[in-house]
């Protein structure tokens, strides 16, 4: 296929990079409203689920998920484990390594927490039948590997 796009006729507003952008904006604050009773925001419990998951433990890591600076990576990190959601923990092998790791709290609030997602997630899939998710999932990991030649 030759380019989709055309720079003669290219609305913005049809971009995969506003649309795309759009959604995930709007998935996250649907989360945070869902999160609310925990006291977490949408990014704050991505983190929580990824190291739940085994993806990441380290706060460079969600820096480039999340495309936060370090400096707001840090000030949230703060906040999670202040709220009693994870804790920082030395490398033994190398004292300048901090690992992230979650409490038993995080662990208590992890069905609610996703249970919140699944429900976001669906209401956005609303309309759609099951095949139409799953080819919409399946065009998004192709958006992904296309991203990383």
């Amino acid at each position: 296929m030759s380019g989709f796009y055309d720079v003669r006729d290219f609305d913005p507003h049809e971009g995969l990079g506003y649309l795309v952008g759009h959604v995930r904006s709007k998935l996250l604050q649907a989360l945070e409203q869902e999160l609310a009773p925990l006291g977490l925001s949408g990014p704050q419990a991505i983190i929580i689920l990824k190291i739940a998951i085994g993806e990441g433990a380290h706060a460079a890591e969600f820096c480039r998920d999340l495309q936060y600076d370090p400096g707001a990576m840090t000030r949230m990190l703060d906040r999670l484990e202040k709220l009693g959601y994870l804790r920082r923990v030395r490398s033994p092998r190398d004292r300048r390594a901090i690992r992230l790791e979650l409490t038993d709290r995080s662990r208590a609030a992890l069905p609610r927490m996703k249970v919140a997602a699944v429900s976001v997630f669906n209401r956005f899939l609303k309309g759609f039948s099951r095949a139409e998710a799953k080819q919409l999932v399946g065009y998004l990991k192709r958006l992904m590997a296309n991203a990383n030649p």
